[in-house]
């Protein structure tokens, strides 16, 4: 799945042996990075106190401050917590550019991880409900996709390919355009690569610096209708190609590269912060994962009390 989360009343009751299986020898990967996770990540990554998603667990399911739906740690409609989890007791992060999540109308709500980017980071995460989303066609010089395809580009070449965008080389109309699409342009060259990468790092404050990226919220099966909408050619598209997912709801049949949207999102920022500002990842969107982390504990010791695993 592209991105799916949790639906609260049933998630203890879904997964088979063999998938909780798959998901134990997951663990030691989940949330690994080159630099800052090693042995046990989930004891590494640097979380905000859970100690009010352990009491609201006790207490139940609460009600929506706004909408007075009975909900478990929050509202995946209105994405807000529930009464028992005060705002004040869940972590903020501040994220070094705008993301944008576009969900499919069919995805199940209480599934999406998508609702936790925006619980945790409320002021630079918006998510649209497609076919409502923004036409990006003006700014694409500084916004990107994340969505793998045969002319997707590494996190660490998003500088490079942005140069292609600037509002110089961006067509005013169909008329000005006689070349290939952008993205069919003939790949560069990997020292021509290397150099202009090493100038427009020096220059991102130019003109082509990423500002927002966009996450699709959807079932694998259900993406080509949004990734083909036509507010959303020509932008540039990245894919993680490292990553693997540890999402209990893992499609069969599918690559465990294919992340869930909270997953995504983390580890291109992880990457993103490493790769594009160069500076040294200290754990500061470690906190995107606490409900995720949660979770997926919450489930892994309910298999092995359920004599699953």
């Amino acid at each position: 799945q592209l991105t799916m989360s949790l639906n609260s009343p049933n998630l203890l009751n879904e997964e088979n042996g063999q998938e909780a299986k798959r998901n134990t020898e997951c663990l030691e990967s989940l949330l690994q990075t080159p630099s800052s996770f090693q042995d046990n990540p989930l004891q590494q990554l640097q979380l905000a106190s859970q100690e009010v998603l352990e009491k609201a667990k006790k207490s139940g399911r609460s009600k929506c401050p706004r909408c007075n739906s009975s909900r478990m740690f929050y509202c995946y409609t209105c994405f807000v917590p529930v009464e028992t989890v005060p705002t004040t007791e869940i972590p903020t992060v501040k994220l070094p550019l705008k993301i944008d999540i576009i969900k499919h109308p069919n995805e199940t709500d209480g599934k999406s991880t998508a609702v936790h980017a925006k619980l945790l980071a409320p002021d630079d995460v918006t998510i649209y409900k497609y076919p409502c989303i923004p036409a990006y066609e003006e700014k694409r010089h500084e916004i990107a996709l994340v969505f793998p395809g045969p002319n997707s580009v590494s996190v660490k070449d998003i500088a490079f390919h942005l140069q292609k965008y600037t509002k110089k080389g961006v067509c005013a109309s169909d008329d000005d355009c006689s070349r290939e699409p952008l993205l069919k342009q003939a790949k560069i060259e990997p020292e021509e690569e290397k150099t202009s990468n090493e100038c427009i790092s020096s220059s991102r404050n130019e003109g082509t610096r990423l500002k927002k990226i966009i996450f699709i919220d959807s079932t694998w099966n259900q993406t080509n209708k949004i990734i083909t909408d036509e507010r959303l050619q020509g932008l540039l598209q990245i894919e993680l190609k490292t990553r693997k997912t540890c999402f209990w709801r893992h499609q069969k049949g599918k690559p465990d590269t294919y992340l869930s949207t909270i997953e995504a999102i983390y580890y291109f920022l992880v990457d993103y912060h490493q790769e594009i500002l160069k500076e040294s990842y200290k754990g500061q969107y470690d906190n995107l994962l606490f409900f995720f982390s949660f979770m997926y504990t919450l489930i892994k010791d309910a298999k092995c009390c359920a004599g699953k695993e």
